[in-house]
C-alpha cells in the first residue's frame, strides 16, 4: 500500500500544481467574459460558441476534467481503498439528487452527469424512470417509499437527508478500515464537514421554510462511530442544536458559538469621534444568511484540505484531501462561469463566494 500511496500522491501533487488552487486562484481574477475563462482553463481546447451554449459546454468540460483526474489518481491503486471509492461515488450521489430534483420539477431532459467509470451503479440513461434508474443499486430500497413523492413534485428535503445520511455513513464505514494514523486527518475533516452541514441545514430550514426546532431536529445527522474514530465524544449535532435557540435576527445571540466566524458580518460599525471615543451605530438590520454561512464554511474546509494535503503525503488521507480540493475547484470554476454568463466579472463572483 505504501508504494500505491506514494505513486497516487505524486500524481495528485502534479495535478494540484496545475489546478486553479492555492496561489493559482489569483489567475482567475479580472476575467470579464466566458470566452476569456474558456481560453484560460482550456488553452488548447477552447471553443467559439454563443453565450448559453458556451456556458453549458464549458461546465461539462470543467466537471468532466475534474472527474477524470480524480479517477486517474484512484486508479493508481492496485486495489483502491474503499474510502476513496466512496468519495468518487459522491459525484453519483450529487447527480442523483440533481436528477430527482429535475424529475420533481417536471423536467424531461437529463441533467449533466459525471462519468465515474467502473465505479458507477445508477442507470442515468433510464431517466426520468426512477425505478429503472435505481434498480439493483444500494438506493433502490432506500428510496422505495419516496418515489411517488418525487414524481408528484413534493418537498424533497426528506429524500435529500436520506441520501446525505447514506453517503456519510458509507464514508465512515470505509474510514474505519484504515489504520488509525492514516484515518486521523480524514476523520477530523469529515467531523467538521458534518457538523457544518447540520448547521447549514438548520439555518436553511429556519430561514427559508420557517421550520420549528422539533422539525429541524429530524434532519440533523449524528454518527457515533465517527466520534469513536476521531476520539471525540461530542455529538456532531451539538452546534446545530445550540443554534436553534438563537434568534435569526439578533446577532448578539450567536456570540461565542463555535462556528460564529462563518456568519455574515456584524451589522454594527465602529467609528471614532474627535476626542477619540468610539461611536457605534447600526448599519443595517442583521439577519442570518445561509448562503454566506455556506460559502465561508466551504472556504474553511478548502484551506483545511489544502494544508493537510501537503502535510500528510504517502497516506490515503492525502488523497481524500486531493479529491475534496478538486471538488472545490470544480465548484469555483462553474460558479465563475455562471456569474460571467449573468454579466458579472470574476472579482464580483469571488466576493459572493467569500474567496480571498
Amino acid at each position: 500500500m505504501w508504494d500505491d500511496n506514494g505513486y497516487a500522491y505524486a500524481k495528485a501533487s502534479w495535478i494540484i500544481g496545475k489546478s486553479f488552487l492555492g496561489k493559482r486562484i489569483s489567475s482567475l481574477s479580472g476575467i470579464h467574459t466566458l470566452s476569456e475563462l474558456d481560453r484560460l482553463i482550456f488553452p488548447e481546447q477552447h471553443k467559439e460558441l454563443p453565450g448559453r451554449e458556451l456556458l453549458i459546454d464549458l461546465e461539462k468540460r470543467i466537471v468532466g476534467r475534474a472527474v477524470r483526474q480524480i479517477l486517474s489518481v484512484v486508479n493508481s491503486y492496485s486495489q483502491p481503498p474503499k474510502l476513496l471509492v466512496r468519495m468518487l461515488k459522491g459525484f453519483e450521489y450529487s447527480d442523483l439528487k440533481e436528477c430527482l430534483g429535475s424529475i420533481a420539477g417536471g423536467k424531461t431532459s437529463l441533467p449533466l452527469i459525471s462519468d465515474i467509470g467502473r465505479f458507477g451503479s445508477i442507470r442515468f440513461d433510464a431517466y426520468p424512470d426512477v425505478s429503472a434508474m435505481l434498480k439493483k443499486t444500494e438506493y433502490e430500497h432506500l428510496l422505495s417509499e419516496d418515489q411517488k413523492s418525487i414524481k408528484k413534485g413534493m418537498d424533497l428535503t426528506v429524500v435529500e437527508t436520506k441520501l446525505d445520511y447514506r453517503f456519510y455513513q458509507s464514508l465512515i464505514e470505509s474510514l474505519s478500515q484504515l489504520d488509525p494514523d492514516d484515518r486521523e486527518i480524514a476523520a477530523r475533516l469529515l467531523s467538521d464537514e458534518i457538523s457544518l452541514r447540520n448547521c447549514l441545514w438548520a439555518l436553511r430550514l429556519r430561514t427559508y421554510y420557517h421550520r420549528s426546532e422539533s422539525e429541524v431536529s429530524k434532519y440533523l445527522m449524528d454518527f457515533k462511530q465517527l466520534g469513536k474514530l476521531h476520539q471525540k465524544r461530542t455529538s456532531l449535532t451539538t452546534e446545530a442544536r445550540a443554534s436553534l435557540a438563537f434568534s435569526l435576527d439578533v446577532r448578539k445571540d450567536w456570540r461565542g458559538w463555535r462556528w460564529e466566524r462563518f456568519l455574515n458580518h456584524d451589522p454594527y460599525e465602529t467609528s471614532y469621534v474627535g476626542d477619540g471615543s468610539r461611536l457605534t451605530e447600526s448599519v443595517e438590520h442583521w439577519k442570518a444568511d445561509p448562503r454566506h454561512f455556506q460559502n465561508a464554511a466551504s472556504q474553511y474546509l478548502y484551506h483545511l484540505c489544502l494544508r493537510n494535503f501537503h502535510s500528510s503525503s504517502m497516506s490515503v488521507s492525502a488523497i481524500y484531501c486531493f479529491i475534496k480540493l478538486k471538488q472545490f475547484e470544480e465548484d469555483l470554476l462553474t460558479s465563475v462561469a455562471e456569474g460571467l454568463s449573468l454579466g458579472m466579472d470574476s472579482s464580483n463572483v469571488f466576493k459572493l463566494l467569500e474567496v480571498a
